[in-house]
């Protein structure tokens, strides 16, 4: 059988576009349809815009440090029309290299929204069928809202966040993962009072109990408003606002409300079921390890899998797909020990196993040290870091590693490195240390701070 071309891929995101261009440098004839803007969530509405704003939020403390340092600094209000109007024209360069790229490689693109009819077709939104040989769905994931709410149709979600107005005096945050923590240090750094609703015992669900309490802790100390146990009960649009009831009987009237409840793949209205695709109950499209649907032409990267939401683990499945289907060199994505961070103010960056996970594993070994690094005992800033590792009492291996800190992000993916070559604690303690750095504590740490056997 013929068809229009070797692969056809839904969703111009990294993982999406890795593929396509590989394959399309190949030789092979690819299409990619995109229905919003190449460079998906990652580039236009998640990871760099957020990072982006990571940078702006953190000059007001950077200034005030400074004066307490001995610079005569006044700082003046954040101008966020023209942080904004800087931003927009980020993404925009951003988001034409992404264009370039495939289409310097050959990939055919069209700027339509496509779903699945069959195993080797597509529909275009304008009626158009296309058929393929492969079809790799790369679609994401989305912003999950509860429908639940009275009055939820007043809330934004993190895809319009970098689009208001102007920057809100106050602002709601709901929610307690990642999204939502990074958030609610932006807008406080930014001069806006924060609050925050979650609806669970602490933030941070999934990671480290002991950097969850250590966070929690931290952005309080900042003036975050910070309610756990609290959820939304109802909102208004009233003329001073959004007015909010929540669950714990509390009134008040904010500027702006973020939900910031998790994310879900964006498979609705794909036509994936009604192809045969098997989805998981939360709408994710099942895989194998090789990135393959039920339907062996149809396979599956990215978010939309709700295996491990991160772009870099996206890209990682996309050049295995490619090398696997393609190269006709079966590889598997490799999920094990990938590093993470979390762009709260100071950052969490983590790699491997938490605490919790460890302990159910064997006996374990814990090594931990907060303290408050040269930088902020000098000014006499009561903020702390954290370093952690959890250690195999067996194999002396370190199964995790744990940094909350600034620039966390930047020594976890170096720590990542260790971790996933199965350095073991005395690889760390024979590493000589770099001083005088708050780092050097994670090869200075001799005596377990707790043993679980």
């Amino acid at each position: 059988m013929d068809f229009d071309y070797d692969l056809f891929v839904i969703g111009g995101g990294s993982g999406g576009v890795r593929a396509a261009r590989l394959t399309a440098a190949d030789g092979k004839k690819v299409a990619m349809a995109e229905e919003f803007r190449m460079g998906g969530t990652c580039v236009i509405r998640g990871c760099v815009p957020k990072k982006l704003m990571v940078f702006a939020s953190q000059y007001s403390g950077y200034a005030e440090e400074a004066g307490t340092y001995g610079w005569d600094i006044t700082l003046g209000d954040f101008n966020w029309p023209s942080f904004q109007k800087r931003l927009h024209a980020e993404l925009s360069r951003l988001e034409a290299i992404y264009s370039r790229n495939a289409d310097t490689a050959g990939v055919e693109i069209l700027h339509q929204r496509a779903t699945v009819k069959d195993p080797h077709t597509v529909v275009l939104a304008d009626g158009t069928e296309k058929t393929a040989k492969h079809i790799l769905v790369a679609v994401g994931g989305t912003p999950f809202v509860p429908d639940t709410v009275p009055g939820i149709e007043h809330a934004i979600t993190s895809n319009e966040i970098f689009d208001i107005p102007a920057l809100p005096k106050k602002i709601l945050i709901v929610g307690g993962g990642y999204i939502a923590c990074e958030f609610a240090c932006i807008f406080n750094g930014l001069g806006s009072e924060v609050t925050q609703y979650y609806r669970g015992a602490q933030i941070l669900r999934g990671f480290d109990d002991e950097a969850r309490g250590h966070i929690a802790e931290l952005i309080t100390g900042q003036g975050i408003n910070l309610h756990v146990g609290t959820d939304v009960e109802r909102l208004e649009k009233r003329d001073d606002g959004i007015w909010v009831k929540a669950t714990d009987g509390r009134e008040t009237v904010f500027d702006v409300v973020l939900y910031a409840t998790g994310r879900t793949p964006n498979t609705k209205g794909l036509g994936l079921e009604d192809a045969g695709v098997e989805l998981g109950r939360h709408g994710e499209i099942k895989v194998d390890a090789y990135s393959q649907t039920n339907i062996p032409s149809i396979y599956a990267v990215g978010d939309v899998t709700d295996r491990i939401q991160l772009t870099p683990v996206a890209i990682r499945e996309a050049v295995a797909f490619h090398e696997t289907v393609f190269k006709g060199n079966p590889m598997k994505p490799d999920h094990s020990n990938v590093p993470s961070a979390i762009f709260t103010q100071p950052e969490y960056g983590a790699v491997g196993l938490t605490e919790e996970q460890a302990r159910e594993e064997g006996p374990i070994e814990v090594y931990c040290a907060a303290f408050r690094p040269m930088q902020n005992a000098f000014i006499e800033k009561n903020e702390r870091v954290m370093f952690k590792l959890i250690v195999c009492a067996t194999s002396r291996k370190v199964l995790g590693c744990h940094i909350i800190a600034p620039h966390a992000g930047e020594l976890i993916q170096i720590a990542g490195v260790a971790v996933k070559m199965g350095a073991t604690k005395e690889d760390f303690d024979a590493t000589v240390a770099v001083h005088p750095t708050m780092a050097e504590e994670i090869v200075l740490m001799k005596t377990p701070t707790r043993v679980h056997n």
